[in-house]
């Protein structure tokens, strides 16, 4: 290999743990689903590593080293020749534990300094959709659990709805709303048991589809009164961790 004096580095934060964001370095079926169809990769020291773009481009390279969850080193060229010949650049992707989930740091080292700047954004928009690809998977169940969160602010039961947000909320969850400035599970419980006293019979369920990305889900809302007519109507934003947790609320009065 050509000496490699000149690098691009990124570096993204993204809502799953280390564990999950490194499957997608050593899963060929989650290698494709980053790369696209007929990609894969064998996820060993001297396997191969193989990424055909979605316009038949395809690059080839040499895993060097792997170090589950921390690190993958891989050799990356393409098979034309053209712009990188195989094993003409290097790609290492460092994880880091982060306090929103894990924070990927890509260096891809060059022979040029042209080819270097002629990939910095296409690993911009590749790391966008990667990061999309892995909250996607973390956050498969979200429109369940707004259903359940919903369904925890018609639960009149204190055992029951103290279970309900356990399970579904990180304990220092924080809720706002026109109503409400609340941080954690133990001031959110009783702050719902209030909201029933005070308005008996409404119940809010999610009305469509959610809306997801990154971690941050949207879900429109209607609240209905005991005799099934809709009483108000809005949208809360939703925060997920990387542990797939509701971290954050806010509602919207329409």
């Amino acid at each position: 290999m050509n000496v490699l004096a000149h690098a691009l580095d990124r570096t993204i934060v993204i809502r799953a743990t280390r564990d999950i964001v490194f499957s997608f370095f050593t899963d060929t079926a989650r290698w494709a689903a980053w790369w696209g169809a007929g990609s894969a990769i064998d996820a060993r020291r001297g396997g191969r590593v193989l990424i055909r773009y979605p316009d038949g481009t395809e690059a080839v390279g040499e895993v060097e080293e792997v170090a589950p969850p921390d690190r993958l080193v891989f050799t990356y060229g393409y098979v034309s020749g053209q712009l990188i010949p195989p094993g003409g650049s290097r790609v290492t992707i460092q994880l880091a534990p982060h306090e929103e989930g894990t924070r990927l740091h890509l260096r891809h080292e060059f022979a040029d300094a042209a080819t270097r700047d002629h990939h910095v954004q296409g690993w911009r928009y590749q790391l966008s959709l990667f990061a999309n690809l892995v909250a996607n998977e973390v956050n498969a169940g979200a429109a369940a659990a707004v259903d359940r969160w919903f369904a925890a602010w018609a639960t009149a039961d204190d055992r029951q709805r103290d279970a309900a947000l356990a399970a579904l909320a990180a304990p220092d969850v924080q809720f706002r709303d026109r109503f409400s400035a609340i941080d954690g599970v133990a001031e959110l419980s009783p702050h719902i048991a209030a909201a029933l006293r005070f308005m008996p019979g409404i119940r809010l369920e999610r009305s469509g589809d959610i809306r997801h990305c990154q971690g941050t889900v949207l879900a429109e809302w209607t609240a209905t009164a005991a005799d099934g007519q809709p009483r108000g109507h809005g949208t809360n934003v939703f925060v997920f961790g990387s542990d797939g947790r509701i971290s954050s609320v806010v509602g919207f009065w329409s």
